[in-house]
């Protein structure tokens, strides 16, 4: 019963209690664990890295580039399928395109172009004043509606623009009296009062600039020589001259041939722009025969009779007058019809106020009956037109 207390006692008074060995216990587990989980974590043979001292001072050197992550891809968006019942609508980005407004500007600048270069081709024509031509033309010439219309047309077609590839040839075809020369005089009027130089309009006539016992090279050379004086003071202010040559069927072929070499393209700059008007009676016999065929005929049953046979006719013409020299095969033919009674008055009328007469109707109708006329299926076209007119009005 006693062996309880003698065993401590024998213990000693140095060693420890009973209550001091189970946390003993516990301290010892823990540190043989601890030196297990170092003994896992080993470095790997080797020498060990020196500890990177900090800079003591500033230094400009570039920091280390970050290791770059892989960027993850990015996800295509799914086309977005419209039903067919719904209405579909555009992103508001789509709507709002750059290359639609490069589109409408460039739509613009192209506009605004060709409307410029319109207002350029009217600023050039109005410098001719043609408007003013035209009138001038139907008051003073009778009975010629398609030819005063067909050289205005002409005329405002060819002096749109100052530039031109080979020169504009009128020929005025018809016989005698039908207003061929007063046509060219009026049109010389008007480019001299239009062109404010009279330099830049030449009126040849060859019964008077080449008489026939005069020689035809001579001619020639004079008339190459006026031409080139023209188109040189035109070229200089940059306007169109007028050559009026009356009388064409009286030149000789040298001066057709000067003509013809004038007309080709190939020529200098100077000599391309330039409107040329030749007056000639040529072909006046197909012309009567053609007034007084149609005019037996009646009037014609389809609007568009009278157009036709007008193109007829001027084909006719021009093939009759291209067997005689290659000139007319380049012109822009215009034929001069007969004059009936009424435009014979008309001219009486004209001339006697022009005189300084009253132009009395009475008056004009008796001077008128004592010409001679074609009559046709109820017409009367005049044999010499208006040739006489003036003669008759100067004996009153």
């Amino acid at each position: 019963m006693d062996s309880g207390p003698r065993s401590a006692e024998a213990a000693g008074p140095g060693a420890p209690g009973p209550s001091l060995i189970p946390p003993l216990r516990a301290v010892v587990r823990l540190r043989r664990r601890v030196c297990l989980l170092r003994k896992r974590r080993v470095p790997p043979p080797g020498p060990a890295p020196a500890p990177a001292d900090p800079p003591q001072f500033f230094t400009f050197d570039s920091p280390e580039p970050p290791s770059r992550t892989p960027r993850k891809r990015r996800r295509r968006s799914r086309v977005v399928l419209y039903p067919e019942t719904s209405r579909k609508c555009r992103p508001r980005a789509e709507r709002r395109s750059r290359a639609q407004r490069c589109l409408l500007l460039l739509v613009a600048i192209v506009g605004f172009q060709v409307l410029n270069a319109i207002e350029n081709l009217d600023d050039n024509a109005q410098r001719y004043d043609l408007d003013g031509l035209e009138k001038a033309l139907q008051r003073a010439v009778f009975g010629q509606p398609a030819a005063v219309a067909r050289i205005v047309a002409l005329l405002r077609d060819y002096l749109a623009t100052h530039v031109h590839s080979r020169p504009l040839l009128l020929a005025l075809h018809g016989p005698s009296g039908v207003g061929k020369s007063h046509v060219g005089r009026l049109l010389a009027r008007h480019f001299r009062a239009v062109l404010e130089d009279g330099a830049l309009v030449l009126q040849y006539h060859a019964r008077h600039h080449c008489p026939r016992p005069r020689a035809a090279q001579g001619c020639r050379d004079e008339l190459a020589r006026l031409v080139a004086d023209v188109a040189e003071r035109a070229e200089a202010e940059e306007k169109t001259p007028l050559l009026v040559l009356d009388d064409a069927e009286r030149m000789p072929p040298a001066l057709l041939d000067e003509l013809h070499g004038l007309l080709q393209p190939q020529r200098a700059h100077r000599f391309r722009s330039a409107v040329y008007v030749l007056l000639s009676s040529q072909g006046g016999a197909e012309i009567t025969h053609f007034v007084l065929q149609n005019a037996s005929r009646g009037p014609p049953a389809r609007p568009d009779g009278a157009p036709r046979a007008e193109e007829e006719l001027r084909a006719g013409l021009r093939a009759l007058l291209v067997r005689a020299h290659p000139l007319w095969q380049a012109a822009a033919i215009v034929p001069f019809l007969l004059l009936d009674r009424r435009d014979v008055v008309s001219c009486f009328r004209d001339e006697m106020a022009a005189e300084g007469f009253f132009p009395e109707q009475a008056r004009a109708e008796l001077l008128a009956a004592q010409l001679q006329y074609y009559r046709v299926a109820g017409r009367e076209f005049a044999v010499t037109g208006c040739k006489q007119v003036v003669a008759s009005v100067n004996l009153l």
